[in-house]
């Protein structure tokens, strides 16, 4: 069954998604931030997310709240950032659940060159069969050695390999760290058959280097963002989602992002 359906309600007519990342809570503390995840849900769908990252909760209580936009749902687990760390992440929602919670799409982890790649790469292997069976479109978050870091970890190099393995494993749309540089973005946009979406890491970033690192990602090719932490941990963020929508879909300069931010 064609997955193209649902990968509509992610993705608008220019092909391109601002995607927010609200999965945090599954294994991380997002509190004070989003001690009301609703009304962060509602105000950013209305400043013009076009889809977000949720978890199993956020899904079945705020259904309401994303406005009819397009919803993945994260379906691996089963860890915390209270743990020893010693652990895989583990398939706890499966492919035909998520669909009947009304999700247009799932994903999953993808970490090529962690200690336990055996079982998050034969992970994803096997629920993007299992999701394609219903038409329903995985992205795979592809960071290599996961988060264990390493030298090697993020190099532009290795980032294009785990995008690019995510893509033969059969992903519909990969997220991923933004390379570094316009040049080595466009190589990796250029070398997998699949959109990608930057994300925006552990760390909250000034606005104006945030923007910059959305508007070179996309002038390299990118499909868009999955970002979460930076958006919604925002003083306002349904404005800075609003600015950031500017970036993606009206091919606004960083200027006049800010300026709309600062407005």
């Amino acid at each position: 069954m064609s997955t193209v359906h649902r990968k509509n309600h992610i993705f608008r007519a220019d092909g391109k998604a601002l995607i927010l990342a609200m999965d945090h809570g599954a294994n991380f503390n997002v509190l004070p931030a989003l001690k009301d995840p609703g009304k962060v849900i509602r105000a950013c769908a209305e400043a013009g997310a076009d889809a977000f990252l949720s978890t199993v909760g956020m899904l079945d209580k705020f259904a309401g709240c994303f406005l009819g936009k397009g919803v993945i749902l994260r379906i691996d687990g089963g860890v915390s950032k209270l743990g020893a760390h010693d652990k895989p992440l583990q398939t706890v929602v499966t492919p035909e659940q998520a669909l009947a919670m009304g999700a247009d799409s799932i994903i999953t982890m993808c970490f090529p060159g962690s200690r336990y790649e055996n079982e998050t790469l034969a992970s994803l292997t096997r629920n993007i069969q299992l999701a394609h069976r219903w038409g329903l479109p995985v992205v795979a978050e592809a960071l290599p050695r996961g988060f264990e870091g390493g030298e090697d970890a993020r190099t532009a190099e290795n980032i294009m390999f785990a995008c690019r393995q995510a893509a033969e494993l059969g992903a519909d749309i990969i997220k991923t760290e933004y390379t570094g540089s316009i040049e080595s973005m466009r190589t990796l946009v250029e070398s997998v058959y699949a959109p990608v979406v930057i994300l925006g890491g552990a760390k909250k970033v000034p606005e104006e280097q945030l923007l910059q690192e959305i508007r070179d990602a996309l002038d390299a090719g990118a499909a868009g963002i999955a970002m979460g932490r930076n958006i919604w941990g925002h003083a306002n963020p349904a404005k800075y989602t609003a600015a950031i929508a500017k970036l993606i879909h009206e091919n606004a300069t960083v200027e006049a992002a800010l300026q709309a931010l600062q407005a």
